[in-house]
């Protein structure tokens, strides 16, 4: 029989195949059931495979390693024991002289709100307050901060009681993602507390005079070291100026009007906007 026999065998039933599959209604509808029992039926599946293999895993775990087992050795050189204040608590950590300080914050203390970003010191995701002063944790080597205080992202609030930076982010909407946010509030923190002292930056217009007012260029300029990849930036100045000074950034952007929209939607010759 060919292919052309084959499509058209539906149209060529008897009188009776007809009049029985008519005395079936309850086949109606068997295709959206059988598949919606297939999907469930495999989504069923999968769960009690990763329960299983969990099980599993957690029975491997704790099985003793046989003698003479491979393993993958610990290659720490030149351990030494620091000691320092984390987010107002003691911690002594023995770990390889190569440990940098966002590494035993993450891996040995469990304190994951620091990201690690570029792991280059150009992202700023990593920045923590070290003695008050914003530094990148991925440079900064674990072994120098004997004796000294580290702030993390974890240690801003007071119980319930947000940082006003943090309670500033949120009211101007400063973040969008959050992978960034807690080096950006750990900056701004460093940030405010430079302006303080009277630090200069690289807009400052006159540098002989000692002022401790941000304008919106200057929390943009200090703040240019962390970046945002989702572009939250215009709430971050707003929150970073309004716990400065209490006033709301100026904005800096507004809606396109219809004429602009229009104008941007032409064409010229082969370009297309």
């Amino acid at each position: 029989m060919t292919h052309s026999d084959d499509a058209d065998f539906p149209a060529r039933l008897s009188a009776d195949e007809a009049a029985l599959l008519q005395a079936m209604p309850q086949l109606q509808g068997v295709g959206q059931a059988r598949r919606s029992f297939m999907i469930h039926s495999a989504a069923g599946s999968v769960g009690l495979f990763a329960a299983d293999l969990l099980a599993q895993e957690a029975a491997l775990a704790q099985m003793p390693l046989p003698d003479g087992a491979a393993v993958a050795p610990i290659n720490a050189q030149n351990v030494v024991k620091v000691a320092f204040q984390v987010n107002g608590t003691a911690q002594t950590l023995e770990l390889d002289s190569r440990v940098v300080l966002l590494d035993a914050l993450r891996e040995h203390l469990a304190l994951t709100g620091s990201k690690k970003g570029c792991d280059q010191g150009q992202c700023g995701a990593c920045t923590v307050l070290v003695d008050g002063q914003r530094v990148l944790s991925c440079l900064t080597l674990a072994a120098t901060l004997e004796g000294r205080e580290v702030t993390t992202i974890e240690g801003l609030a007071q119980g319930e009681q947000l940082h006003p930076v943090q309670a500033a982010f949120i009211k101007h909407d400063g973040f969008q993602c959050g992978y960034c946010t807690p080096g950006q509030i750990c900056s701004a923190i460093g940030v405010l507390d430079e302006a303080q002292r009277g630090h200069v930056s690289h807009v400052t217009g006159d540098v002989r005079k000692t002022t401790t007012r941000l304008t919106d260029e200057e929390i943009k300029e200090r703040m240019s070291g962390n970046i945002c990849r989702c572009g939250a930036y215009p709430g971050m100045v707003a929150a970073v100026q309004d716990v400065h000074s209490g006033r709301q950034a100026a904005q800096t952007w507004g809606y396109a009007t219809q004429t602009q929209i229009a104008s941007d939607r032409k064409e010229d010759g082969h370009a297309t906007i």
